[in-house]
């Protein structure tokens, strides 16, 4: 089974000086996701919870919303043509009478940033395939104070991360800024993705009263797959896209962007945001 990490020679250059020695990278592999047999994505991943990962996916495709919808999980024996088992192809065998939407068995176009559709089409297809509303009332107004407290936590939680420099972050957060969960990934989707198949396996969606916390900007994507899990908050510490804020505004999603110290810009869902009186300290 493929490693989080791995190690390669380099050329290292400091002030003039250059030696050879090994360097720790993040590991990055291809995952194919198949839905009842039958292949349907492939994602490039860092190895590790990968049933997590094609849950979550799932998840975010609109075909699973709770954990007695998946009958099996399993690395695929025989994905190569000696029939070796190269843990990179995960089988998910749905229930009995589980529904399998309209996704023609291949990856929905419109949940990639750089497919091209237009805007109106993404939002559509989420609005069409979330099974998870976002509740109004299941988390508490948030301070500005607990929300700046999240990129610390979430970067002190990032052990991999230390190593290789290379890896995104997602972490799920209580109402009170707990640190509940966090996955680190070479793809910030798929560390969303395996907090979500984490969330699923374990019976806790929708994710209610959670914030999501990632790393880097918020894009489309990200801002599907929290509505879709349920997710009330996404916060990020860069920009969101211009399509993740209409989709935010438009399913009750609060987004956070550019979270950097107590600075912060609310693009979506302000109301919760407990903001102190005008003129208080």
């Amino acid at each position: 089974m493929g490693r989080v990490t791995e190690r390669r020679r380099v050329l290292r250059i400091r002030g003039g000086a250059a030696d050879h020695r090994a360097d720790t990278l993040v590991a990055e592999e291809p995952l194919e996701i198949r839905l009842n047999g039958r292949p349907l994505a492939v994602t490039m991943r860092t190895p590790g919870d990968d049933f997590a990962l094609a849950t979550g996916f799932l998840v975010s495709e609109g075909v699973l919303a709770a954990a007695d919808e998946v009958a099996n999980v399993v690395y695929c024996a025989g994905a190569t043509a000696d029939g070796a088992n190269t843990y990179n192809v995960v089988d998910v065998t749905l229930a009995r009478g589980a529904q399998v939407p309209d996704i023609s068995l291949e990856r929905n176009v419109y949940t990639s940033s750089s497919c091209g559709v237009c805007g109106k089409a993404s939002l559509d297809a989420v609005r069409t395939t979330s099974r998870l509303p976002i509740a109004g009332d299941a988390l508490p107004r948030l301070t500005p104070g607990l929300l700046a407290g999240l990129p610390e936590r979430l970067r002190e939680g990032q052990a991999v991360f230390d190593r290789t420099g290379g890896l995104h972050a997602a972490g799920l957060f209580s109402a009170d800024g707990e640190l509940l969960d966090l996955r680190e990934d070479v793809g910030r989707h798929n560390a969303v993705d395996k907090l979500v198949g984490r969330a699923l396996r374990e019976g806790r969606l929708p994710l209610a009263d959670r914030i999501l916390m990632v790393s880097g900007r918020a894009s489309f994507e990200l801002a599907q797959k929290a509505v879709m899990a349920g997710i009330p908050v996404l916060a990020a510490v860069s920009a969101p896209s211009s399509l993740a804020v209409d989709l935010a505004r438009e399913s009750g999603l609060t987004l956070v962007g550019f979270l950097r110290g107590d600075s912060m810009n609310v693009y979506a869902g302000e109301e919760r945001v407990a903001l102190a009186p005008h003129g208080a300290h």
